[in-house]
């Protein structure tokens, strides 16, 4: 009995076998791809340890039902795994439908393909299938990648052009309130090891706008009683002064101030100064972003301030001295963009 197989269906058995766990189910596939490479059904049921009509059986499930025949287990009753196939199909599932806990993957499993796993049992089967337990990413929901990549082009050009004393900055401003941040941290098990850390019942904020410098990683951050035109000029004045020669490219969303007519007519004075504007729901494209991340990291995250002017005082004097964070910088600050993907989101 040779050569009974087509040879997509010789690639579907040698790739199932290559991934496939279960023993048993891979002396099926072997048994069969034997048998069409010509070998006697004497001889694989000697080397497998199995019967001729076992072998039979199993070439006839394999040519009447195709792989998810060939591995199907004959009992149904107290089963508690997945063939192959099933496998394959939970995973595809799980991309596009994401469950909250495993005891719904449970009760997927068992709605699905009437087989019964444990919570405990589930958890191990997800983290082989190469899953793990984390939060979705969030990504703005209007936000449109071809203009993300034509800007990416424009600031490519830009770059490619730039003079010996040009420089890149990225422009925006954040709020950060006076309050506890919580974060995740390694902390012992049990409850007599549970962390701690005190919160305010205040929401005073300070208005921060900054530029960031892509070259060298500074930074210019002015506090503001509020973030508008006046405060749009002020932060430009700064960058005029601190390079006071070349061009200097400012990227920043489209807040409205930043449009501002005041803003428009200043700007006429002082040709040095190039706005280009990141396309709408883009922060992803604005690099200070992640300086406002980190800042977050280094001084809020899990730490308690007992006063607003306590507060204030440690994040002005983070922004002063950003050279103590050289290093992580460089790395974190890079203009390796992530652009939003192109798919549909599912949940």
């Amino acid at each position: 009995m040779t050569n009974f197989l087509t040879p997509e269906q010789v690639r579907v058995l040698r790739q199932a076998h290559r991934t496939i766990r279960d023993k048993k189910l891979a002396d099926r596939i072997k048994a069969v791809l034997s048998l069409n490479g010509g070998h006697e059904y004497s001889q694989v049921a000697s080397i497998l340890l199995l019967d001729e009509v076992t072998l039979r059986r199993y070439v006839n499930k394999f040519q009447k039902k195709g792989l998810s025949g060939l591995l199907e287990y004959r009992y149904t009753g107290g089963k508690t795994t997945l063939n192959l196939v099933q496998e394959t199909e939970l995973k595809t599932y799980l991309r596009d439908y994401t469950k909250r806990t495993a005891k719904e993957v449970v009760e997927h499993i068992s709605t699905t393909y009437s087989v019964r796993f444990s919570v405990i049992g589930v958890t191990k089967l997800l983290h082989r299938l190469g899953f793990t337990y984390k939060k979705p990413k969030v990504i703005p929901g209007k936000a449109d990648r071809v203009e993300q990549e034509q800007f990416l082009a424009q600031y490519e050009q830009m770059k490619n052009c730039l003079g010996s004393n040009d420089h890149v900055y990225f422009v925006d401003s954040t709020h950060p309130e006076h309050n506890t941040n919580p974060s995740y941290g390694w902390i012992l098990k049990g409850k007599k090891n549970d962390k701690f850390v005190k919160t305010n019942t205040g929401r005073e904020r300070l208005n921060l706008n900054g530029a960031l410098n892509f070259q060298d990683k500074t930074a210019v951050v002015l506090e503001e009683e509020t973030v508008n035109s006046d405060s749009t000029i002020r932060l430009c004045k700064k960058l005029l002064q601190k390079q006071p020669h070349g061009k200097i490219y400012l990227i920043l969303d489209n807040a409205s101030h930043h449009h501002a007519k005041k803003v428009r007519l200043w700007l006429k004075r002082y040709r040095r100064l190039k706005l280009i504007f990141l396309p709408a729901y883009s922060p992803n494209l604005n690099l200070i972003e992640r300086l406002w991340r980190f800042f977050h990291q280094k001084v809020t995250w899990n730490r308690y301030f007992a006063t607003f002017q306590e507060f204030r005082k440690e994040t002005l004097k983070f922004f002063r001295h950003l050279e103590k964070y050289k290093s992580e910088l460089d790395t974190l600050l890079t203009d390796n963009f992530q652009l939003i993907p192109n798919l549909q989101l599912q949940t």
